[in-house]
């Protein structure tokens, strides 16, 4: 196989231990109106309404061999089943959160976890290899349309310091979800449940979001912006075609052997990336209702953030599915054994995750900086570790390093997604929800296609452990990055 696309804090707060306010029946608003209404239960349900569609991205990876074998997929076939996914994700969640604003978050995160435990089904039942690309598509797009509604929800639904911990507490469930995807996928197809072999990682799916949908109905509040605004056709429609043209060359071209219609898609990308720019400023300018508000992006978090998300995201997800790769391929650990490998990088994210809230409120931004250096140091202390000692190389000998990698990841990880959405108004928080989340999943799709295709180019040449120490060094650069990007960021964080 060429390659496989790789992508819970308790609140100790009193305040987030309130009930969970009865889902009312008038009008929804786009701000909380006294007290904040989404309780504990609420959290929790929109919580793990994100936790399914980002696991998803990853645990399909170490699958991909399985399916191989049982469908005859090939090594294309299987790129598009990982790809699709990813793609469709991303190029949707602007859109979904869009819809969300429009027509009740709500609503859209109980149909979209309707969607996404039918397509999921779909998923787990595809009699072939093509039957599996079309519903892993579907499952992306059904994903979109489920994870805008989270962060829209909180951001609408909270205030103050109750949206900062929940922020915190989602940003902690992102990380926890890529890394339990590697271990949870490796257990589940090792265990063939029932015989279900590699479609297990599917149909776990189907009862956890229908669950997600029971919960929802009862204990998350609707919200919705005041103003109905029309779908941006135009914008959708360029931004659509902006990330495809990006996307599905640097995910498919390597499989494809670089033809030219990956390159013409390609050159195309910053022309269409400026056509959208201009489109959304003009839709702006007349009054209109942009897809992707100029001045949402105007607001310094959001823009900073924004900035700090692409190498972050970029380097986490490229380093996920290289390390993966190295374990399985390069040391030949099964898939339960490769699992296990990053259970000491699940540990430090997770426990950064918990200090993070704590430490952000006393130390602001510089946590991030932290996390950089923190981040940086794993990286080269891995990296080292691979050069000097390959021959004897043990999941245990690099612990060390993928631990200080997690740490770092979870203190940069876990307040980023405060720090974007802390200025982005009520109104606006569905829009807001979806240009992060898009950027986020761009942004592991762009990781796992430049890092990913990088390794998979030279390790035949250099080997596994010059390889894998080559991206190790890009993604040491991007930590660099992060730490002067942070620098630019107010130290107190609201």
């Amino acid at each position: 196989m060429d390659r496989r696309t790789v992508t819970r804090q308790l609140a100790d707060s009193p305040t987030l231990a309130r009930p969970a306010a009865a889902p009312s029946s008038a009008s929804p608003s786009d701000s909380p109106s006294g007290s904040p209404s989404l309780g504990t239960a609420g959290l929790v349900t929109v919580l793990l309404g994100a936790f399914l569609p980002m696991l998803d991205f990853f645990i399909v990876n170490v699958a991909l061999p399985t399916i191989d074998h049982d469908l005859a997929a090939g090594p294309a076939v299987l790129e598009l089943v990982a790809a699709g996914y990813g793609i469709a994700f991303a190029v949707l969640l602007v859109l979904g959160g869009r819809l969300g604003d429009t027509y009740g978050r709500r609503r859209l995160f109980v149909i979209g976890a309707v969607t996404f435990a039918l397509t999921s089904l779909a998923c787990g039942l595809a009699p072939g290899a093509w039957t599996l690309v079309a519903a892993r598509a579907a499952q992306g797009a059904s994903a979109a349309l489920l994870l805008p509604q989270v962060l829209g929800t909180i951001t609408a639904a909270t205030e103050g310091a109750r949206r900062g911990r929940a922020l915190s507490i989602y940003g902690a469930a992102g990380g926890i979800a890529v890394v339990i995807g590697q271990v949870l996928g490796g257990m589940l197809v090792a265990a063939d449940l029932f015989g279900t072999g590699w479609r297990s990682v599917f149909l776990m799916n189907v009862p956890f979001a229908l669950i997600a949908v029971v919960l929802a109905v009862r204990y998350v509040p609707e919200s919705r912006a005041t103003t109905a605004a029309k779908v941006d056709v135009p914008g959708t429609v360029l931004l659509t075609a902006t990330l495809l043209s990006l996307l599905v060359p640097l995910m498919e071209g390597r499989a494809a052997g670089w033809p030219v219609w990956s390159w013409v898609l390609l050159a195309l990308f910053p022309v269409l990336a400026v056509a959208f720019a201009l489109v959304e400023r003009r839709a702006e300018r007349d009054g209109g209702t942009p897809l992707v508000p100029p001045s949402l992006l105007r607001i310094p978090e959001m823009r900073r953030g924004l900035g700090i998300a692409l190498p972050y995201f970029a380097g986490f997800g490229g380093f996920m599915f290289v390390i993966a790769v190295v374990l399985q391929q390069g040391l030949h650990l099964g898939v339960v054994a490769a699992g296990w490998a990053l259970v000491p990088m699940a540990v430090g994210y997770f426990s950064a995750s918990l200090a993070s809230p704590r430490l952000l409120g006393r130390w602001g931004s510089r946590v991030l900086s932290a996390g950089a250096v923190v981040q940086g140091t794993g990286l080269a202390a891995l990296a080292v570790t691979v050069l000097t000692d390959w021959e004897h190389l043990t999941p245990l000998a690099m612990a060390p390093g993928v631990a200080l990698a997690g740490i770092g990841q979870g203190l940069i990880g876990t307040p980023l997604f405060r720090i974007v959405l802390s200025k982005v108004p009520a109104a606006r928080a569905g829009v807001g929800s979806g240009v992060l989340a898009t950027g986020q999943q761009s942004s592991l799709a762009l990781g796992v296609a430049t890092l990913g295709s990088l390794y998979l180019a030279l390790s035949p040449s250099l080997g596994v452990d010059r390889a894998l120490a080559i991206c190790l060094g890009l993604q040491f650069t991007g930590s660099v990055t992060i730490l002067y990007l942070t620098t630019r960021l107010p130290r107190s964080i609201g």
